[in-house]
Order: C-alpha cells, then sequence, then structure tokens
C-alpha cells in the first residue's frame, strides 16, 4: 500500500493504491443483465484479455434494493468471490445514479424538473433531484450497506460514486436549496441585488422567498441568477458525492474514491470536484469520422491529468461503436488500440470501457462492448485482447510516470458559464471550440501542455495561454501580472478580462490592468464576425471575432487588419511578454504564431521534424510515438531505444504503420 500516515494526519489514498504497479485494464461489467451461468464464462475471457479490473454495480439499485428497505446482495457476493478468484479486482459502485422505480413511485419529491416545470419520470436514469432529502436518505443507506458489507472484501480495489453527475432540477426542494446556498453566499438581499444587478428590469428581491431558480421566463434571464444557478448545482451535486464519499471513507480509509467526469463538462466545476477525488477519472468517447478526434482526445487527457496533478483514469472508453449520435460508426482496425496508448501517453493508469459485454437489451444495446455481438471470436474482442497484452507488458515501465510541460493552458467553469449567457454578442463563440482551437494549435506543434486555472500558481510554466476568460477575478488578474512580472510569457485570446465574478462589465470593457499590461488604450467596440466570415490580417485571416482597439503610443508591437473597418488596428499586440489577440487566427497561422512565441520563451517541440500526423509525447522517460494516419510513416529518433512493444532495439529511426504506436526506452 501507497497510503500512510504522516505526523498525525492520514494521507488520502491515490490511484497507485488501486493500481499497485499494474494499469488497470477492464471496464463496466453488468452481470444482471445475463444467466448467472454467463458468469464463468465472463471470467474465463477477462482471463484471456488480461482483464485486471472491473466496475461493478453501476446501475444496480433495483436489484440490490427491489422495495424500500430490501437487500438482494446475494448475487453480489457471489459474483465478488468469483472475480477475486480470477484476479479481478473490482471498483465497486455505489448506484445511485439511476434509482428503482418504486423511489419515484412512492417519493414523487425525488424527481427532477426541468425549467418548464417537467417532470423527469424513471424509465431512463439520473431521474433524481440532488436536493431531496428523500433521495439523499435512501442513497445514503444503500451506501452505508454496501460499505459495511464488502469494506473487507479482498477484491475492492476502488470506489465509484454514482455516476456522470449531470442532474439539473429547478423543483421546488431545489429552490428551497438554492435560497439556502445564496443565504450563505451573500448574507443579505442587498449583496445578492448588487451582484445580479436586479435594478435592470425592475428585479429587485426584497424577501428570499421570492427568489426561484431561472426557470422559464418570457424572455432574456437574469445573467447573474443563471450564473449563480450553474455554480449551486455543482455544488448541491458535489455534496451528493461527498455525502456518499466520506460514508465508505470510515469503512475503507485506505480504498480510493473516484466518480467519474465527462469530458468538458460544463455542469461541474471541475477543478473544485478534482479536490475532493482520491481519483480522478473520465469518460472519454471521441468520434472515430471526427478529423480532430485526436487532438480533441488529447485536450481532455491533458485537461484529467492536469486535474489530478498527476496520473489519471481513464474510466470509459468505446471499443467500438457508440450509440448516441446521428451516425454512429466503428473504430477502424487499430483505432482502439491507438487511442489508448495516447490516453497512457498523456498520463492514464487506467484504460477501461463501458462496458465488457455488450447488452442484448435495453436503451444502450447498439454501444458497443469489449466483447460485441458478434462474440469472442469478433474482431474488436481480439484486438481487446491485444491490448490487454501490450498494456501489461509496459505497466512497470509507465505507472506512476509523470509528464513534464512548459505551457499552461487557463481554462476556468464559472468563465465558461458566464459567457454562455443567451445575451452574448455572438452565438457562434463556443468556448470548447475556442479552447480546441488553441489546444489544437500548441498540439500540432508538438507541445506539451498541463491545463490550469488562473488563480493557480504559474510559475513553473514558461508560457501562458488563455484561449478566453470572459470572467476573471481579481484574485485571478493580479496572480496574471505577477506571472509576467516573474518572467512569464502570457497570451490571451480575445473578450478575456470582460467581467468579475459577478459577471459585471468592468469598466472600459476590460480590465484596466490588463489593459495596461497589454498596451490597449481603449478597448472601443466588439465586432464579432458572422459564421464564415473572415478578416483580413497581416500575414493571415482572423475568424469567429475581431475587436476595434486603440493601442498606446508607441507602447505595444502590432500586426494590423488589413481592410474594413479595422483597417490598420491592431488584431495581435505585444507588450514585453504579454500578448493579445483580438482574433482567432486560422489554424495554421494560430499555430505559427503560438509555437513562435513558445520559441521565444524557451519551450521546445517534444521532437523535431515529425511526419504529418504523428504525436510525440514524453512520459517520465519513455518516449510515445503514435501515428494517427492510415499510412505508414517513419520517424528519425537519434539514438538507440528499447522498443517496449516489440520488445526489439531501434537505431535512429522507428517505423509506425497504420494506426501505429511505439513505446521507446532510452
Amino acid at each position: 500500500m501507497t497510503h500512510a500516515v504522516r505526523a498525525g494526519r492520514r494521507v488520502r489514498p491515490g490511484l497507485a493504491d488501486a493500481t499497485r504497479g499494474r494499469v488497470l485494464f477492464g471496464g463496466d461489467y453488468n452481470p444482471e443483465q445475463w444467466p448467472e451461468e454467463t458468469w464463468q464464462d465472463d471470467v474465463r475471457l477477462m482471463r484471456d484479455a488480461g482483464v485486471n479490473c472491473v466496475t461493478l454495480g453501476v446501475f444496480s439499485w433495483s436489484r440490490l434494493e427491489p422495495e424500500p428497505g430490501a437487500r438482494e446482495f446475494g448475487w453480489l457476493d457471489r459474483l465478488m468471490d468469483l472475480l477475486h478468484a480470477h484476479g479481478v479486482g473490482v471498483a465497486l459502485a455505489t448506484p445511485t445514479s439511476s434509482p428503482p422505480p418504486w423511489m419515484g413511485r412512492l417519493h414523487p419529491d425525488t424527481l427532477p424538473r426541468d425549467a418548464d416545470g417537467r417532470i423527469e419520470w424513471w424509465g431512463g436514469r439520473q431521474h433524481f433531484s440532488h436536493s431531496s432529502a428523500t433521495y439523499r436518505r435512501y442513497a445514503a443507506a444503500i451506501t452505508e450497506d454496501l460499505a459495511a458489507r464488502y469494506a473487507g472484501h479482498p477484491a475492492l480495489v476502488l470506489w465509484h460514486i454514482n455516476n456522470e453527475y449531470c442532474t439539473v432540477d429547478h423543483g421546488d426542494e431545489a429552490a428551497a436549496a438554492f435560497r439556502r446556498w445564496l443565504r450563505a453566499r451573500y448574507g443579505t438581499l442587498d449583496a445578492l441585488n448588487s451582484a445580479w444587478g436586479t435594478a435592470f428590469w425592475s428585479q429587485g428581491y426584497d424577501t428570499w422567498d421570492g427568489i426561484l431558480p431561472p426557470r422559464h421566463a418570457h424572455y432574456l434571464k437574469n445573467p447573474g441568477q443563471v450564473l449563480d444557478f450553474r455554480r449551486f448545482t455543482s455544488d448541491m451535486l458535489l455534496e451528493c458525492y461527498t455525502a456518499e464519499r466520506d460514508i465508505v471513507r470510515r469503512y475503507t480509509p485506505h480504498i480510493p474514491v473516484t466518480t467519474n467526469f465527462m469530458p468538458l463538462w460544463t455542469g461541474q466545476d471541475g477543478w473544485r470536484w478534482a479536490e475532493e477525488e482520491d481519483v480522478v477519472s473520465v469518460d472519454l468517447y471521441p468520434d472515430p469520422r471526427d478529423p480532430l478526434a485526436a487532438q480533441r482526445g488529447a485536450l481532455v487527457q491533458d485537461l484529467t491529468r492536469s486535474q489530478a496533478r498527476g496520473p489519471w483514469m481513464l474510466m470509459e472508453q468505446a471499443a467500438g461503436a457508440v450509440n448516441w449520435r446521428g451516425v454512429n460508426h466503428p473504430k477502424p482496425r487499430g483505432l482502439n488500440r491507438l487511442w489508448s496508448f495516447q490516453a497512457v501517453a498523456r498520463g492514464a493508469d487506467a484504460v477501461c470501457y463501458f462496458q465488457w459485454r455488450q447488452s442484448r437489451q435495453g436503451a444502450e444495446k447498439f454501444h458497443s462492448g469489449m466483447i460485441g455481438h458478434a462474440g469472442e471470436h469478433g474482431r474488436t474482442f481480439r484486438e481487446i485482447g491485444q491490448l490487454g497484452a501490450e498494456l501489461a507488458a509496459v505497466s512497470p515501465e509507465v505507472t506512476g510516470a509523470r509528464i513534464t510541460a512548459g505551457v499552461a493552458v487557463l481554462h476556468d467553469w464559472h468563465s465558461w458559464w458566464a459567457g454562455d449567457h443567451e445575451g452574448r454578442l455572438s452565438a457562434l463563440v463556443d468556448l470548447p471550440e475556442v479552447l480546441t482551437a488553441w489546444h489544437r494549435a500548441l498540439w500540432e506543434a508538438q507541445l506539451t501542455t498541463d491545463f490550469a486555472h488562473p488563480e493557480h500558481d504559474l510559475s513553473g510554466y514558461r508560457l501562458v495561454v488563455a484561449p478566453q476568460l470572459y470572467l476573471l477575478t481579481d484574485a485571478a488578474v493580479a496572480n496574471l501580472l505577477a506571472y509576467v512580472r516573474g518572467g512569464g510569457t502570457l497570451v490571451c485570446g480575445f473578450h478575456t478580462g470582460v467581467a468579475d465574478q459577478d459577471d459585471r462589465v468592468r469598466a472600459g470593457g476590460m480590465d484596466a490592468r490588463l489593459r495596461e499590461l497589454f498596451g490597449i488604450r481603449t478597448l472601443h467596440e466588439w465586432w464579432p464576425l458572422e459564421e464564415g466570415e473572415t478578416v483580413a490580417c497581416e500575414g493571415f485571416r482572423g475568424t469567429l471575432w475581431s475587436e476595434e482597439i486603440e493601442p498606446e503610443p508607441g507602447a505595444a508591437e502590432t500586426v494590423p487588419y488589413r481592410g474594413g473597418e479595422l483597417d490598420g488596428l491592431p488584431a495581435v499586440l505585444r507588450r514585453g511578454r504579454a500578448w493579445y489577440l483580438s482574433t482567432l487566427p486560422e489554424p495554421g497561422a494560430l499555430r505559427s504564431l503560438l509555437a513562435g512565441i513558445a520559441a521565444g520563451a524557451g519551450v521546445r517541440p517534444v521532437l523535431d521534424g515529425l511526419p504529418a500526423g504523428v504525436e510525440a509525447v514524453r512520459r517520465g522517460e519513455l518516449l510515445f510515438l503514435l501515428n494517427h494516419g492510415r499510412e505508414p510513416v517513419t520517424v528519425e529518433v537519434p539514438g538507440t531505444h528499447r522498443e517496449l512493444l516489440g520488445g526489439a532495439d531501434v537505431t535512429d529511426t522507428v517505423a509506425l504503420g497504420r494506426y501505429g504506436v511505439a513505446v521507446l526506452r532510452p
């Protein structure tokens, strides 16, 4: 065990307490969907595939508690024993993401309501009100009994709380909880009215009882109210998580606890949630037909590693097709292996799937499994077996190894929430796509990136980029200024520093300290662009946005706009080590610009001269080479290395086939 007690204080367990020197490999196992005689076949195939960990019980509440207060644990006892006997560890889930139908029928207060007041009924999943005292009581009871029963079971390696927390509730119990949350945040109605700007449209509140969640409205909702409701929702879901986490911790303080994020999900403050987890895990489902799928995957992996501050867990991915896109394509031969190793290269110490055996009934019967409908002779399972063997081979070299990045990308959920209000200047500005554009530029330049909150310690990075931070607290602004004063290089994208923590537009349209930092005398107007519209700049074209900026005389180096209303005004400003981009350059131009700034800041690519489509990542002493193309390529890597997947030495060059992977040790 790696957990310990230091100076009388318990150190929280981490992912290493679950991996125990192995890359965890497995997936969600839902045996209640199958006859019990199938279970023996399952464990045989798990052994063949190299599976060493499965998640049990995520959607088992009605099986565990078929009626209020009843407990049916016998089947789970037999499974835990069976899996342990075959060397498979268990991430035991609390089943609280999908309450049994009897709960909604007997306790309608547990069902959430949408902004129009409509009840979200049972028959799907996530049909619970995070604020319902009744739901929380039942959730605590089943969690308590699971923890008490299985605390000492040798198969238990990890607790998995709930699943993909995402429920929003506008009902009466949530409204009462929202008012309590607001009282704690603001203390007085005067402070709330000021923060929400209720002088606009005669919205001033004279009593706490008059405050509701942002339900259906005739016209635009109050943006301060919407922002706080998003904060409240994240906090209420977090309360649900921590309540169950604290229960299992009492019984098993040595077993790490997690819950799985969805990639770049808007509903949770990911930084705050990550601090409450022993293991940070994520579900990742890139589209096989998306030409940017590999980069989007890398973005989520970098963000998750940064939230974890080290190794992390890929809790779910698809072995083949999903079932929720308009058209659901399978993964071509080799792509699942490639993307799995990309996750490992970027810090994952666990590679898992939804799910083990593809369902024959239910809403996700066309969502692939590690064993698909074709069975053990299908291509999917054969590839799973190959991957399991290869992960076992590299486990001793990779588990626990860290990644060092010279670049930090800033992201803040509160800024995202505030900037996403329906009354914004351009509905075409989608923060995840802006983040993707900037991360893509750095990824294609082979620059390894972390993510960070704008109030985090940034001193360890040579370059910090902020693709868009519409809302910045005073502490965040001060932190950015201190970073530049300390010798760091900062690059900010358009519409950054516009609002304070209450979504109040700052005087001048941008924080005055930032205007001084960038050499901006006056920000006259924002000029968002139409879909497909571009604006000419010296040497490139800008997309999505532009700004009418008057620089300080002689204070800033600029790249000007050419032609149109903004002719001669700066598209890009630089004052010392601080850069500001008032537009989004086209992909090639953004890549060249950021790569040049990075080089000036002393940040070098992982490997120079890579063929198109090849990604290089260093994790510890290992160099991962990933060919995201269908054509074979040869990569120049000076010196002699041991290629861990093939077990042979390579000198100066490495051949990568279609979707090929190499893991090199010096």
